[in-house]
């Protein structure tokens, strides 16, 4: 597809998303480790557990809102609200001021509200796009989506130890402009809207989601796809604060390479990866089955991320980080069209929202690395990893591609194929 053939709504979500997670990228993957200098790692990974399970409920409320509401109004409100938080962060990171408790409350603030406004964007690119073009929708949105993170991981990298921030003020200022170009361009064609059918909110909110839950495959695919993003987002999590504990630094002539710039180079080094391959690998792939290419990739991904879980020589977390992104780029664009196939239109707010418990969830997990990994050594913690991975490789695999007719022999067969992979 040329870029004028993209619908107006896919190019205001490419466009915005962009520069918004540009800057986003500067401070966010940092969190565990602001969290973890300022109070405690116990601390940290407690708190952050906390604002993934807030982050899940709302998550599922904003999905019904969706569904029942116009979508660019939720939209609107969520990142205008967003923006009034980021501004808050930034205040209270003054040297006059510098409360912890406001930055806290804040960053738990803006979690709810753009997990709010989250399902409403997904049902409005699923709205805007059909089935024979949503891969190539999704791989362009992958694309850029990694573009703007490998920016703003660049700048992290650089000026977030002694320029915080200035990195808040300029994440203020992006976001402010979301709610505008939302307001300007976003269209709603959203028409069919979910009728109420209980008069208790409540109610009516779990019945809603009661569609989801029985759809078999689908859940699934959703408990899979958690386990799986749950290596990646460690990353962040456990892997970033280990690294910046023992990572011994590497001097480049007269560049020195700690443990937060090393987190910031494997972060790059994806991000870049998936932008210099996306459309090759895309590519290459649709020349075999969507079912090989899903479980060879979803394999190498494993194989990666098990191995920089405990890793601590830079040539190794650089070797495994590409070996991962590989894997990543082959099974990503392949579930996630299939997973948006998988959503009815009438509920597809509803759906997103649903769908989403695998990133709250795979967040939870990763968090929960951070408490794990304080009485497991590194090692341990690559045999934990490996084993989350396993389950969600059977479970995504089994939900898109095995027939219901013989569900055990077949999960059998899937998992003795993946520990086999894994063993070598």
């Amino acid at each position: 597809m040329n870029w004028k053939d993209y619908p107006q709504n896919i190019k205001v979500r490419l466009i915005t998303s962009f520069f918004n997670r540009a800057v986003a990228s500067a401070v966010m993957p940092f969190m565990a480790l602001f969290f973890a200098q300022e109070m405690s790692k116990l601390w940290a990974g407690l708190f952050l557990v906390f604002t993934v399970i807030i982050s899940f409920f709302i998550n599922l409320i904003g999905g019904y809102i969706s569904d029942r509401f116009p979508r660019k109004i939720v939209l609107i409100t969520t990142s205008s609200l967003s923006a009034v938080l980021f501004l808050l962060m930034a205040i209270s990171l003054f040297p006059l001021n510098n409360v912890i408790w406001l930055f806290a409350s804040a960053y738990v603030a803006f979690v709810m509200t753009s997990s709010l406004g989250r399902p409403a964007m997904h049902a409005i690119i699923i709205d805007s796009t059909t089935p024979e073009n949503r891969k190539a929708v999704y791989a362009i949105d992958y694309w850029m989506v990694n573009l703007s993170m490998a920016i703003g991981a660049a700048l992290g990298g650089l000026l977030y130890v002694n320029h915080q921030i200035e990195l808040f003020i300029l994440l203020t200022i992006t976001s402010a402009t979301l709610p505008i170009a939302y307001h300007i361009w976003l269209i709603d064609e959203h028409s069919n809207r979910l009728e109420k059918q209980h008069q208790n909110v409540f109610i009516d909110l779990i019945q809603n989601y009661k569609v989801a839950f029985q759809d078999r495959p689908f859940v699934k695919v959703v408990t899979g796809s958690m386990f799986i993003v749950a290596a990646e987002f460690s990353l962040n999590s456990y892997i970033g604060v280990r690294l910046a504990e023992t990572f011994k630094s590497v001097t480049i002539g007269d560049f020195e390479i700690g443990g937060v710039r090393m987190l910031s180079i494997l972060n790059i080094e994806n991000m870049l990866l998936v932008v210099c391959l996306t459309f090759f690998i895309t590519k290459f792939t649709d020349r075999f089955s969507k079912q090989k290419m899903m479980l060879i990739g979803l394999i190498i991904y494993g194989i990666g991320y098990v191995t920089i879980t405990s890793a601590n020589s830079w040539y190794l977390l650089v070797i495994f980080g590409f070996i991962a992104t590989i894997g990543e780029l082959i099974y990503s664009p392949i579930k996630n069209a299939e997973l948006a196939n998988m959503m009815p239109t009438d509920k597809r707010g509803s759906y997103s929202a649903f769908s989403n418990l695998s990133f709250s969830g795979a967040d939870l997990i990763a968090r929960s690395t951070i408490i794990i990994g304080a009485f497991l050594i590194p090692t341990m913690m690559s045999v934990y990893i490996g084993f989350i991975l396993m389950i969600g490789i059977s479970l995504i695999y089994s939900g898109l591609f095995v027939k219901s007719s013989k569900p055990i022999k077949n999960r059998k067969a899937i998992l003795t194929t993946t520990m086999k992979m894994f063993s070598k």
